[in-house]
């Protein structure tokens, strides 16, 4: 496992600012990430904000159906691969050590923003954790909560000086594939980050 640098909660973004330059960028100058940049990036998705245990977006009877990959390509002090998420000790398991992005991309249908960002970071759902309270309503609570945390990423690559993009088009077996998610796992989205062509 691979603990990372803690999350900071403050920054000199306001975020009437953030939400004022949020749009979706493409176009990365294929620069390394820093760890810490990143570590902030995956708390702002499913991170704990509470000492309770709650998390920095909402869920549907805080269930957390959500996981978490990140896929790198470009980060300094962590080898290319793909990891998985633990919001608890806030830290990385890595599931391969193999570069992935070019096979993301292909999944993606030759989305080249995933092959040339620094890392992507894929949303998947276990839908059976919401379903098992709120039935069939469960879909949309978990499309509702992938929403929210793509916009904390979104929001907080802003107050980072970095760029992402939601990429909803994809191959979601081969998506699976790549990133060797458990049977109960759907991916959801992929984010591409990386800092901004100028």
């Amino acid at each position: 496992m691979i603990k990372l640098p803690e999350p900071i909660f403050d920054s000199k973004v306001a975020v009437e600012a953030a939400l004022w330059a949020r749009k979706s960028i493409r176009s990365y100058q294929g620069e390394d990430l820093t760890l810490a940049e990143v570590s902030q990036l995956l708390w702002a998705a499913q991170g704990i904000n509470r000492k309770n245990g709650m998390r920095t977006a909402p869920s549907a009877g805080a269930l957390y159906p959500l996981e978490v990959y990140l896929v790198v390509g470009q980060i300094e002090q962590l080898p290319v691969g793909v990891y998985k998420y633990r919001f608890q000790g806030h830290e990385l398991i890595q599931i391969s050590d193999e570069e992935k992005r070019q096979a993301l991309a292909a999944a993606g249908y030759g989305q080249s923003c995933i092959e040339r960002a620094s890392i992507n970071i894929v949303i998947a759902a276990v839908y059976e954790r919401t379903a098992g309270k709120y039935g069939e309503r469960a879909v949309r609570y978990v499309h509702m909560e992938v929403g929210h945390a793509a916009q904390n990423i979104y929001l907080q690559a802003i107050t980072l000086e970095l760029g992402t993009v939601v990429v909803g088009a994809f191959d979601d077996s081969r998506v699976k594939k790549i990133l060797m998610m458990d049977a109960d796992e759907s991916p959801l989205n992929i984010m591409p980050v990386g800092r901004a062509r100028k």
